[in-house]
């Protein structure tokens, strides 16, 4: 190196900083142990502040704009250094340039469900996640509060803070914002907003400010959607009763598509309901007022019936015992004997009696109950 060089190496007269990242919020400026020279140019673009420390304490800040400096521009950095009569000899001094633009690549979410109190469904857990901005709105604040003496302040060493810092805030944000679940998707845009305001708020010792807040999703646990999907089918049914019966021809195809033991018992519970819904009908109907008309005129007098146009008594049904496990058991007509063959109490050999009979008799030695027999096995052969 010649002298030349040597000699200008030991001033420095241009301090600025071109921002080559997307991610440096504070950069300190090389000075390698060289001297600002009085005179020299300081360049601070836009969305960039420069600040300069001296020994530890902050100085002067200096906006956008280009400046030559001289102990008349640095009235804080000149009262500091005790120079009096304009003196005009080199310094040293740290220079800081803040960015002062919104960084919009941050995001959020909750690792852990926050337990909100709704007056429709009590007691949720909700999930949550998106994203926000923030800015420098105060560059001797950061630098006192977070930067100290790091040459270089990331984005990254400031996120996880922020984050931190937003999900101890959601829950008492939702919480106080008093919207009801089913309401907090179409009140999204207003809770970011609160919350964008609290943490400015909570932020503004360290001179950062949250201008921009997005709700992106706000999540259920499945049980909880699959309430409000059930809420939802009541609301388009109209009512209880009509829901009912949704739930009736919703059982219909999974009892004929499960024969057996589950789908009888589906369809029997399908068919009480709507037994029950027969009963409350005609129970409504018997209360309902009858309508006063005119009495009728009397009929006119019919002769009376000859014995030839009277009608033979009609036959009566046999009643039928069952023996089951040493037990006698009916009597059952003909539609209740089918029901025992259905639970598997009266099969072939079944002991059957009915007036008229000398003596108990096998069901399968009696002609009458062949056809509910039909699809009864017999007895499986002795094993070898």
């Amino acid at each position: 190196m010649g002298l030349f060089d040597r000699i200008r190496g030991e001033f420095i007269d241009i301090i600025e900083w071109t921002d080559d990242g997307r991610d440096t919020i504070v950069w300190r400026f090389p000075r390698y142990g060289n001297e600002i020279k009085m005179g020299a140019r300081l360049v601070v673009r836009e969305s960039q502040v420069a600040v300069f420390v001296n020994e530890g304490r902050l100085a002067d800040v200096y906006q956008p704009g280009t400046y030559t400096l001289s102990t008349q521009n640095m009235p804080v950095l000149s009262t500091l250094k005790g120079w009096k009569h304009g003196f005009e000899s080199p310094f040293k001094a740290e220079v800081y340039f803040v960015t002062t633009r919104q960084f919009t690549d941050f995001k959020w979410g909750t690792q852990n469900p926050v337990i909100l109190r709704d007056a429709e469904f009590g007691m949720v857990r909700v999930r949550a996640f998106g994203t926000f901005a923030a800015k420098v709105v105060d560059a001797a604040a950061l630098l006192r509060e977070l930067v100290g003496t790091d040459p270089q302040f990331r984005t990254e060493e400031v996120g996880e803070h922020l984050r931190q810092l937003i999900v101890s805030k959601l829950g008492s944000a939702l919480g106080s914002a008093g919207v009801p679940l089913l309401d907090l998707a179409a009140r999204q845009d207003g809770i970011g907003q609160q919350l964008a305001e609290t943490l400015t708020q909570e932020l503004s010792s360290t001179g950062i400010a949250i201008p921009r807040f997005y709700i992106e999703n706000i999540s259920v646990p499945p049980e909880i959607e699959a309430a409000i999907d059930t809420r939802s089918r009541m609301t388009i049914t109209g009512n209880l009763d009509d829901y009912a019966k949704l739930q009736a021809a919703d059982a219909i195809p999974i009892a004929a598509a499960n024969p057996g033991t589950g789908g009888e018992a589906l369809g029997l519970g399908v068919g009480m309901a709507l037994g029950q819904r027969i009963v409350q009908s005609t129970s409504a109907a018997q209360a309902a007022p009858a309508p006063v008309t005119q009495p009728p005129a009397p009929p006119a007098a019919e002769p009376a019936p000859t014995p030839a146009d009277v009608p033979p008594p009609l036959p009566t049904a046999p009643r039928w015992f069952i023996a089951v496990g040493g037990q006698q058991q009916g009597p059952y007509d003909e539609s209740a004997l089918a029901g025992q063959v259905a639970a598997g109490h009266l099969t072939r050999t079944t002991l059957v009696w009915r007036s008229g009979q000398a003596a108990w008799q096998p069901a399968d030695q009696i002609q009458e109950l062949a056809p509910l027999l039909a699809d009864v096995p017999p007895p499986l052969p002795p094993q070898g």
